[in-house]
């Protein structure tokens, strides 16, 4: 599989993923925590693995470069 998440993109997505993740946990109770919790983890996900389907399906890269 080839790489498409990197960079500013790839910082983002981990800075929302654990802001979301903390949100889900303080709100676990709720249905909104447990959503935003979700969310956090497929961020988290994406960024720690460099590859999003969503950015492939769009044809976005945002690596600046192939390894």
């Amino acid at each position: 599989m080839d790489r498409n998440v990197g960079g500013v993109d790839r910082f983002l997505r981990i800075t929302l993923g654990l802001t979301l993740l903390l949100i889900g946990y303080r709100n676990r109770e709720q249905t909104a925590g447990a959503l935003a919790f979700i969310a956090g983890s497929d961020l988290l996900a994406t960024a720690v693995i460099q590859r999003c389907p969503i950015n492939a399906l769009l044809g976005i890269d945002t690596c600046g470069s192939s390894e």
